[in-house]
């Protein structure tokens, strides 16, 4: 096993500015966050000095608002500013998204930087992850992820170099869940130690993360042969037989959103 790089930078001006931000938005929209992370290349371990932050969050209404007619808003999307990116899902969306096993929403609960966490709610939807994970899902969701990238970033000779690790990063947990580990960890250098076995590889990507977390999100330069055989390698490799669902109860997703939605209505 090979150890690479990480970091976690989280100023603590930052911290105390995205807690206001999020009582600020409780006030204004009238709801209640359940849980706050980072989502973004600061949670991967592998941001550059100028990286913003991606602040996402779980939030829940008044009960009120669950019992209207017509279909409701369930995104909070906040301005962009040159140091924050903050949005997030209204609960009812979440746990639909947990139904369909989607693999950004395990991510955001398995962040290593968390801003907030209502604990009763934050235990419940970690422990329902495992069951509701689809391993043929999310691994056409790293997959698709990782070609994305491949094509509209990494084909010039000249590329933006962060480009590599968003091409890796799924790439890698693609490898993870084919390895039968279960739900791909949040930071890269886990998921790498876990799956790169090949010395040179490894020296080129921890040489890549120096690179990264040392020079601007926009640095480019050439491209880099070794990583662009492994990646086409990769990319090349037929899917193994997955099974496609789950074994999940929706039943308990319901009883979940009654409990912290309603919860206190119910019980009056």
């Amino acid at each position: 096993m090979y150890a690479f790089k990480y970091d976690h930078p989280l100023d603590d001006g930052v911290r105390r500015r995205v807690m206001d931000e999020l009582a600020a938005l409780e006030r204004r929209r009238d709801v209640r966050v359940l849980f706050a992370c980072e989502s973004g290349s600061r949670a991967w371990g592998f941001a550059s000095p100028d990286s913003d932050y991606d602040v996402r969050f779980l939030y829940v209404h008044r009960p009120e608002w669950y019992l209207r007619v017509e279909r409701q808003r369930d995104v909070i999307e906040q301005p962009l500013d040159d140091e924050l990116d903050v949005s997030g899902w209204e609960l009812r969306k979440a746990l639909q998204l947990l139904n369909r096993s989607n693999p950004t929403l395990f991510e955001w609960l398995q962040s290593p930087l968390v801003y907030r966490a209502d604990e009763d709610a934050t235990a419940a939807l970690r422990e329902l992850m495992p069951d509701f994970h689809s391993l043929a899902r999310c691994r056409w969701h790293y997959l698709s992820m990782a070609r994305k990238h491949h094509q509209g970033y990494l084909q010039g000779e000249t590329v933006r170099l962060k480009k590599y690790l968003y091409v890796l990063r799924p790439l890698l947990a693609v490898r993870w869940l084919d390895s039968g580990r279960g739900l791909p960890p949040m930071r890269f250098a886990d998921l790498a130690a876990a799956t790169v076995d090949d010395a040179r590889l490894a020296d080129e990507i921890n040489h890549l993360l120096a690179v990264k977390m040392a020079a601007g999100e926009a640095r480019q330069g050439p491209r880099l042969p070794r990583l662009d055989a492994f990646i086409a390698a990769m990319l090349a490799e037929p899917a193994p037989p997955l099974p496609g669902g789950h074994g999940g109860d929706p039943r308990r997703l319901d009883a979940l959103l009654r409990r912290l939605a309603l919860g206190e209505a119910l019980a009056a």
